[in-house]
């Protein structure tokens, strides 16, 4: 009997990242579920029941930062990887306080983001 994978969910509102994060995951063996936007995530029931949440910070609508605090304002306890082109001590500590597992600045190599799921997730 095979091992379920593990879903890992992602947002971010640059498509070609996005492309390349879902890549990735899945050649490490992981199950991925792709959103371009906060709202987006929020409106797929089974997204929630991933096992982590790779997440932007700049997203077009809802912040990452604000869907973090959405999410722990309803009880999740979903652990989330900040991922983020900005690169100021502010965002890190509105991240951090939000609660993050992980802060990415991009470009990210491939084995940090791997790594902090491992994490995460183990």
């Amino acid at each position: 009997m095979q091992k379920a994978k593990t879903t890992i969910a992602v947002v971010d509102d640059d498509p070609g990242m996005l492309r390349g994060i879902v890549r990735l995951l899945s050649a490490h063996g992981f199950d991925t579920r792709a959103f371009l936007s906060a709202e987006a995530f929020l409106e797929d029931a089974s997204a929630k029941k991933a096992a982590c949440l790779v997440l932007d910070i700049a997203l077009g609508g809802i912040s990452g930062i604000a869907l973090r605090r959405q999410l722990t304002a309803s009880g999740s306890h979903l652990p989330v990887i900040f991922i983020t082109a900005l690169n100021d001590g502010p965002t890190l500590k509105e991240a951090v306080a939000a609660g993050c597992v992980a802060y990415l600045k991009k470009p990210f190599a491939a084995n940090q983001l791997v790594g902090a799921i491992a994490s995460a997730t183990g």
